[in-house]
């Protein structure tokens, strides 16, 4: 059995981790196949979406010690030489490090449906997506420091960002675990939702964007993004000349329509 599921239904992609007998840990085949789902729907006209999610009891649980411990895991060298720092690094680099680059290149809604736990690179993987459903029940940590590792997957990156400096080192230095009621207040997820709920109402959330108008979502989230590293000056003037491409287009036009006629637009 493949150790991720990858498929494509009415415009939404869905990535599944596929180990649940290994808490959804990462393996090589793993992460060599996201990369290549990766690049399908950033490549591919017919994705409006993607969905990242995990099989069996629980989202992903990050890193898999029994491999580390046998000297496997993705902070070894797999390669056949000998594992040295500079191997080590270079397989990070070249395969799950891949996994947040080919992120920041999709600039289609991109949401991680969670549940369970999510743990260390686990975490960090729900932490790179745009927009995190949680079951009620799911636990969240940044559980690298109980092995005696740094955040390698991105944590000391995006965790910053959502929840503020002493909030992430507070997760990363202590590998505390956190409820979803806690995750949520400090903006770690965007809904927890009751566990029974959970795929229906991410699916009933994707749909809505799949039926929106689809350039003017992208743009949006590539000027979200960018801004980030834009002074206001530059932001302000990306953003108009996005307007000024989307007001060209069919999708303008059926929405201002649509308004003036009290009706659901009907967007291509």
């Amino acid at each position: 059995m493949a150790d991720l599921l990858f498929e494509i239904k009415d415009y939404v992609a869905t990535i599944t981790l596929n180990r649940p007998e290994s808490m959804n840990a990462f393996s090589e085949e793993m992460i060599i196949s996201w990369i290549k789902a990766l690049e399908a729907v950033r490549d591919s006209d017919e994705i409006r979406a993607l969905i990242v999610k995990g099989n069996g009891k629980c989202f992903c649980a990050g890193g898999d010690v029994k491999a580390m411990a046998a000297g496997k895991g993705f902070y070894e060298s797999s390669e056949d030489i000998a594992s040295t720092a500079l191997a080590r690094k270079n397989s990070l680099w070249k395969k799950v490090q891949r996994v947040p680059l080919l992120l920041e290149e999709i600039d289609k809604p991109v949401i991680a449906q969670v549940h369970g736990f999510a743990f260390g690179a686990g975490l960090d993987m729900a932490l790179m997506c745009d927009i995190r459903i949680a079951a009620e029940s799911t636990k969240f940590s940044e559980s690298y420091i109980k092995v005696g590792i740094v955040p390698g997957d991105g944590a000391a990156y995006f965790l910053p960002k959502l929840v503020g400096i002493d909030q992430a080192l507070d997760m990363l230095w202590t590998a505390r675990v956190i409820t979803a009621a806690e995750a949520k207040e400090k903006g770690l997820v965007t809904f927890v939702v009751p566990d029974g709920d959970l795929e229906h109402f991410t699916q009933e959330y994707v749909k809505k964007l799949v039926q929106g108008p689809q350039t003017a979502i992208q743009m949006i989230k590539r000027a979200v993004y960018q801004s980030q590293t834009m002074s206001l000056r530059s932001s302000l003037d990306y953003i108009s000349s996005n307007m000024g491409l989307v007001t060209e287009l069919p999708d303008y036009k059926e929405g201002v329509q649509a308004v003036l006629e009290k009706r659901k637009a009907e967007f291509n």
